[in-house]
């Protein structure tokens, strides 16, 4: 009898087992299906609109898109001749260096070659005849063979000092080449901007007041973007200038306290071995460049826009990849890092604009990764926080310049933007 009840009591956890998981296949697909369902009302949506649109608007968005891809060319062209100006100035410091230097050692040949031609040239038979004695040999031998070696060091460094300014020289002239041409090309794009801009001002005046506002937004997030790429060039750039300080330290401590410095190094290879070990909310294998997926169960495959950067102006400057999901699906770093941007963009009116609710993450490698278009009040974080990889960092939404629920993903290096879909597992 009691065998009988152990089996019933076994079946009867076996059906609501199996109940239990029919409810929740059902749930799951019931989920998916009202995804795609919201996704295929977007897209009808969003074709609705483009093909509502007059010609003068399509002709302006491109135009919109076409000017911000120049603005960006030129922001891009302006800090390459400030690079370039500063090598040049560093080159012809070194230049200059390289000549006193050089100056010193041929000024000192010189003299060198005067007293040996005034007091005659000096061989080791004239030193040994003019010995007193073995020991006195020996010591004049030595001082003779030091002048010598000394003066074949000296013909040796001012050789190596003259091929180095003229390699110098090779570069600077390379670098001030280089610099006309950027500068030439500043002044063709800046002809190309204006251009644009007369062209749109014309096309402008033939939209409706709904079309104006949905011009000045697009403008508005244009230059939105613009100055976020700014900002995150600005932390980036004292980023690495705080490392190379940091490094130069480092080596300069390590010449004088070797085991100072090899304790410190223990040190921090434990701090960063717990770190990885409390990483508890990873929910995928990373990819190569140590990212896991924003989005849990996610992968690109799930990417619904792709990354265009600024290179197609007709179809829109896209800097980052869509993932279309449920509003509410938690957003997790896909690696950890530190805060530098949890803020929310709106017009004076109080009206969400361009990312919305957004967050940028700075990794400590060079990249920083951008999550935006998050719902109202769900940033959990804030600037300055320590992140973890996988920690949740907010929810989906659809704030700012989104036409429906998904997250706004950007790889960012130097600030500016990169193809983030290579970093994704």
């Amino acid at each position: 009898m009691k065998k009988v009840v152990g089996v019933l009591i076994i079946l009867v956890l076996l059906v609501q087992f199996n109940v239990s998981m029919a409810a929740s296949k059902t749930e799951l697909q019931n989920e998916q299906t009202e995804i795609n369902s919201q996704i295929q009302e977007k897209e009808k949506e969003i074709q609705s609109l483009e093909n509502q649109k007059s010609e003068a608007m399509k002709e302006v968005e491109t135009l919109i898109n076409q000017i911000a891809s120049y603005e960006v060319e030129l922001d891009e062209l302006e800090t390459k001749i400030g690079d370039l100006e500063d090598q040049i100035e560093e080159t012809e410091k070194n230049i200059e260096s390289k000549q006193e230097e050089y100056n010193k050692e041929q000024e000192l040949l010189d003299t060198v070659l005067i007293e040996m031609y005034e007091q005659g040239e000096t061989t080791y038979l004239d030193v040994l005849f003019n010995s007193s004695d073995i020991l006195d040999f020996i010591s004049k031998y030595y001082v003779v063979s030091e002048i010598t070696e000394s003066n074949t060091q000296l013909l040796e460094n001012i050789s190596k000092q003259k091929a180095e300014i003229e390699e110098q020289k090779a570069n600077l002239e390379n670098q001030k080449k280089e610099l006309n041409t950027t500068k030439a090309s500043v002044e063709a794009k800046q002809t190309q901007l204006k251009a644009a801009q007369t062209t749109k001002s014309q096309y402008v005046s033939k939209l409706t007041a709904e079309e104006k506002e949905a011009q000045a937004e697009k403008e508005q997030f244009e230059q939105d973007k613009r100055d976020i790429t700014a900002q995150l060039k600005k932390i980036a750039e004292a980023e690495a200038k705080a490392k190379a300080e940091a490094e130069a330290k480092a080596k300069a401590a390590a010449a004088t306290k070797s085991n100072q410095s090899s304790s410190t190094t223990k040190t921090t290879t434990t701090s960063s071995t717990t770190s990885s070990t409390t990483s508890t909310n990873v929910t995928s294998t990373p990819s190569s460049s140590g990212y896991i997926f924003p989005l849990a169960g996610k992968t690109k495959k799930n990417i619904t826009t792709g990354y265009m950067g600024y290179s197609n102006p007709k179809m829109g400057n896209h800097t980052g990849v869509d993932i279309a999901i449920a509003g509410g699906t938690p957003v997790m770093a896909v690696k950890d890092g530190t805060v530098v941007t949890s803020t929310a963009l709106k017009t004076t009116s109080g009206a969400y604009r361009s990312y919305g609710e957004y967050i940028v993450i700075n990794h400590g490698d060079g990249t920083m990764t951008l999550y935006a278009h998050m719902s109202p009040g769900s940033r959990r974080v804030s600037v300055g926080d320590k992140v973890k990889q996988g920690q949740v960092i907010g929810l989906v939404g659809t704030t700012g310049n989104s036409t429906g629920y998904h997250l706004h993903f950007e790889v960012r290096i130097n600030g500016s933007p990169v193809n983030p879909t290579p970093y994704l597992p």
